[in-house]
C-alpha cells in the first residue's frame, strides 16, 4: 500500500469533475486517502452550488473508502498560526485547515493549488497538475 495522503478540497473537486489531476486523486483514494471534515464541507457545498446531490456524492465517497478526519482543537490552533499566510498568499480557512491537519498528522497533502508547494511549511505538498 502506498503512503496515505490527505486531500485538499481542490484535489477532490478535480476528481469529482474529472479535471486535470483526476487520475492522481483516483489513485490516492484507492490507496486509502483521507480528507478533513472542513474540506469535505467545502466540497459538498460547492457540488451543491452546481445543482448536484451532495448527500449522494458523500455516500459515494464513503463507499470508495474516503475517510473524513475530524478537525480537532489542535488543528484549529495550528491553522490559526498560519493566518499570516492568508494575507500574504491568499490561503482561505479551508486551505489552512487542510495544511494544519496534514502537518499535525505528518501526512502528505494532495492539492491543485500550486502555491502550497512554495510555502516552506513542514509538510509534503503534492500538486496534482
Amino acid at each position: 500500500m502506498a503512503e496515505r495522503v490527505l486531500l485538499d478540497a481542490s484535489a477532490l473537486l478535480a476528481y469529482l469533475h474529472r479535471e486535470p489531476g483526476y487520475d492522481a486523486v483516483r489513485h490516492a483514494i484507492r490507496e486509502g486517502a483521507a480528507i478533513g471534515t472542513v474540506n469535505l464541507a467545502e466540497v459538498l457545498g460547492k457540488v451543491r452550488e452546481k445543482g448536484r446531490d451532495a448527500a449522494k456524492i458523500h455516500r459515494a465517497l464513503r463507499v470508495l473508502g474516503l475517510e473524513a478526519l475530524p478537525f480537532e482543537e489542535e488543528d484549529a490552533v495550528l491553522a490559526g498560526t498560519l493566518s499570516p499566510l492568508a494575507r500574504s498568499r491568499g490561503l482561505a480557512l479551508g486551505d489552512r485547515a487542510c495544511l494544519a491537519q496534514a502537518m499535525r498528522r505528518k501526512m502528505p497533502v494532495l492539492t491543485a493549488d500550486r502555491v502550497w508547494a512554495e510555502l516552506g511549511l513542514d509538510v509534503e505538498v503534492r500538486v496534482i497538475r
